[in-house]
Parts: structure tokens; C-alpha cells; sequence
């Protein structure tokens, strides 16, 4: 069922037209009975009316013109006194009462009346097929408007069920337009009886995903503080042994990598928690996509110096709607991943492109770049091409794509990952709709 609306016009519809269709059949039967009733009274009215005028004594076998519905004899004694022109001139039928009869070529309706002194035999006669046509006309005149006023009845159906489910158009038109985090209780006033179970009901629901995402949010505060504070307190003894041992020292190089590595994999997953579609709610505004990735780049540049890789921008001023948080966690780990993954003396080129409904984002580099039956896994959590047998220089988590991935979602925007210009490299290039509409926070959620 697509549409409560037109399943109940359509059902009401039918109900009523087998109704009426029912009705009229009852009542065409009941008339035909009442009218072909009334037609014999007015046969046998004919033929008392003949039997009362041969009393003047007509000519003997006088012929009478009418037209071609009736038809009549009269006979006095046996002997043909009168009769109509398309009557025969022997006798009808033989005995009193209706009949049918066919003569001149038609079927008729016969009565026949004989005189109380046995005298003067009257029959008067009409044609069948007419008296059905005159019949079926009249109840069709008394029927035709009936089913005239079906295609009124319908549109006067629609008006009023879309009426009737108006309170349901409203209750959904109330929650599209909700904001993703506005969790407050639906008004119950004004309600009707029938959707107050499902607005209680999504009260309920709401109430509860509000407490959840209150605690989901004090537990991301608490763990940010509590893994990030002995990770800081890791480093700084690190810091102190790395004074009382020798430059190089293999063990304490794995042991700062591998704190550099948890400290990573700590921020990478609170980003990906916080970027996540059920626990973030964007904060729109008018921004420069090409200011955010120009400042990105500022900031990250010395990695990209020290590595000795080629860093390059090209387009112009972008704006479209986004969160600047979030796109600029979506940048950093763009170019963030380019910088690990391009060897020493490569390229990574940042394009931002301005179209007229839309900005894309296209970070490219010449390293190694991915096969193209991977290049949907690189997004999944915790996904490393080569798992963890990397370059010992390289730290990563397999988590940065998979925020890059959330933060597309939340702006409603499009991912291709592609190969680069250069020689060898992964491309992965991000269009956003350069204005957000009003579905936009349902399709965000339809993400989750």
C-alpha cells in the first residue's frame, strides 16, 4: 500500500459503485415489474375503451390507422366490426387475459376482453420490443444520474480522506522539519485519539534516544580525558629516558612509535565517534572551501617538508554550506594520508573546483596508489591495504578514510576514488552540494 489515501478512496469508491450497481439491478427489475404492470393497465384500459364503442355498431370490417406501437380487433358475434391497419383480419388469440403473440412480423402483447353478454370480443395489442425500450428508458432516465454523481462522489471522497488525514500530514510534516538534534517531546494538543498511541509512543522513543545520547556523550568526554592523560604522561617519560640513552636506540624508537601509535589510534577514534551520523549534529555555515584546505595545508606543511614532498594547490574561492570542524578532520586526513603514503621527492596536488551546484575536493598523490577491487574496502574501519606490515615511518589505524567517509555523509556529498594525474597514485575526489536542503538532515540519518 503506497498511498492510505488513494487505498481508501479507491476502497470507498468500489463499495459505494457495487452498491449502487446492486441497488440499481434490484431496482431495475422492481421498476421493469412496475412499468410493464402499468403498460398492461393501460392495454387493458385500451380494450375496455374499444368494447364501450362498439356499442355504435362501425362499419362492418372498418380499418383504423395507428401508429406501428398498438395494435387492436373487435369483433361482434364472431364478425369483424373494426380493427387497426396493422392487425389481421382473423382473430388474434381465442380467450381472454394477456398473451404474447407474433403476427406482422413483430412480437406482441395482447389482451383480450369479452363482453359480459358474450357479444363483442376486444383485443388490444402492442409491440413487445417498444414497450421494452419505453421501459428500460424510463429507469435508465431514474438511473443515469445516479451514476453520473459517481465521479463527484469520488473527488468529494478524496477531498474529504485527505481532510480526515490531514493530523497524520501534519505529525509527519512536524517531524521532517525537526532538526537532527531536537529530541523535544511531540505537542500531544489537538491530537486525535487515533495517532496519540503513535505520538506517546514516539515521545517515549525520543526520550529514551535523548538519555542515550547524553550518556554516549559523557562517556566520550570522560574518555578523551582519561586516554588522552596517561598517553601525555607516557611521552614525557619517554622524553626523560630518551636523555639517559643513546641516540638510535632500537628498543626506544619501537616504544615511541608505538606511543605515537596509540595516541593516534586515541584521537582517530574519538573523531570517528564524534563524526559519526548517530552522535553528531552539524553546525551549518557559509564556508571557503578553498580557505580551509589552504590553511590545512599551512598547518601541515613542515610533515610535508620533512618528507620532502611536493605540495600543491590549485582552484579558487568555494563556499558552500558545511561544518567547519568537520571538513577541516576531513582535510587533514586527506592530505594526512597523501603525506604517508608518497614517497620522498613525490607530488600531492589539492584541487578545489567551483561549479555552479556544487564544490569538489580532489586530493591526488604519486605513491603507490590502491588496486581497484579495494577501493571501496579502504573506507571500512580499521582496514590497512597491507594490514600493519607498513614502513616503519608510517602510523596509522585504519581510521582516517572512514572519517573522511562520515564527514561526506553528514554534508550529503558524493566519493570517487579514482587513479591520480601522476604516474602512479590514488585519487579521491569529494563533491558537495553546494547548499544543504531542507531532507538533508533525514538523508544524513539514513547514513547511519
Amino acid at each position: 500500500m503506497r498511498s492510505i489515501r488513494g487505498f481508501l478512496v479507491a476502497a470507498l469508491l468500489a463499495t459505494i459503485t457495487l452498491t449502487i450497481f446492486l441497488a440499481a439491478l434490484h431496482g431495475y427489475r422492481s421498476s421493469m415489474l412496475e412499468v410493464q404492470g402499468l403498460l398492461d393497465a393501460e392495454l387493458t384500459a385500451h380494450a375496455h375503451l374499444l368494447s364501450a364503442g362498439a356499442t355504435g355498431q362501425p362499419p362492418i370490417n372498418a380499418v383504423a390507422g395507428l401508429n406501428g406501437r398498438h395494435a387492436f380487433q373487435v369483433f361482434r358475434d364472431g364478425a369483424l366490426l373494426w380493427r387497426s391497419d396493422n392487425a389481421p383480419d382473423t382473430p388474434i388469440v381465442n380467450r381472454d387475459g394477456f398473451q404474447n403473440h407474433n403476427f406482422g412480423g413483430h412480437r406482441w402483447r395482447t389482451y383480450t376482453w369479452t363482453s359480459e353478454d358474450g357479444e363483442v370480443q376486444t383485443t388490444a395489442a402492442e409491440r413487445i420490443d417498444i414497450r421494452n425500450a419505453l421501459a428500460e428508458n424510463i429507469i435508465t432516465e431514474s438511473v443515469l444520474p445516479v451514476v453520473v454523481a459517481l465521479p463527484l462522489a469520488g473527488l468529494l471522497i478524496w477531498f474529504i480522506v485527505g481532510y480526515g488525514l490531514s493530523p497524520l500530514r501534519h505529525l509527519a510534516n512536524h517531524l521532517r522539519r525537526r532538526r537532527a538534534d531536537d529530541l523535544s517531546p511531540i505537542p500531544t494538543r489537538q491530537q486525535p485519539v487515533e495517532l496519540m498511541q503513535v505520538v506517546n509512543s514516539t515521545n517515549g522513543l525520543l526520550q529514551r534516544l535523548e538519555a542515550l545520547f547524553e550518556r554516549e556523550h559523557r562517556f566520550a568526554s570522560d574518555a578523551a580525558h582519561e586516554l588522552r592523560t596517561p598517553i601525555a604522561a607516557l611521552k614525557v617519560h619517554l622524553h626523560n629516558i630518551r636523555c639517559s640513552l643513546p641516540d638510535g636506540d632500537p628498543e626506544l624508537i619501537k616504544l615511541v612509535a608505538a606511543v605515537d601509535r596509540m595516541g593516534k589510534l586515541v584521537e582517530q577514534i574519538l573523531a570517528l565517534y564524534r563524526t559519526s551520523p548517530d552522535h553528531y549534529f552539524a553546525q551549518l555555515s557559509e564556508l571557503d572551501l578553498h580557505q580551509l584546505v589552504q590553511e590545512s595545508i599551512a598547518t601541515m606543511y613542515p610533515e610535508f617538508d620533512h618528507s620532502d614532498i611536493q605540495l600543491e594547490l590549485i582552484g579558487d574561492t568555494a563556499f558552500l554550506s558545511g561544518d567547519r570542524p568537520a571538513l577541516e578532520t576531513l582535510i587533514n586526513n586527506l592530505l594526512d594520508n597523501a603525506c604517508k603514503y608518497t614517497p620522498s621527492g613525490g607530488n600531492v596536488r589539492a584541487v578545489v573546483t567551483d561549479k555552479p551546484h556544487s564544490v569538489t575536493l580532489r586530493i591526488e598523490d604519486s605513491g603507490p596508489g590502491v588496486p581497484e577491487n579495494r577501493y571501496q574496502r579502504i573506507f571500512d574501519r580499521f582496514y590497512r591495504l597491507d594490514g600493519d606490515y607498513h614502513e616503519p615511518g608510517i602510523i596509522g589505524c585504519g581510521l582516517g578514510l572512514a572519517i573522511v567517509q562520515h564527514i561526506a555523509d553528514l554534508h550529503c556529498a558524493s566519493i570517487v576514488v579514482g587513479k591520480s594525474s601522476f604516474e602512479s597514485g590514488l585519487a579521491i575526489t569529494i563533491t558537495f552540494p553546494r547548499h544543504r536542503n531542507h531532507n538533508s538532515d533525514s538523508a544524513r540519518q539514513n547514513n547511519v
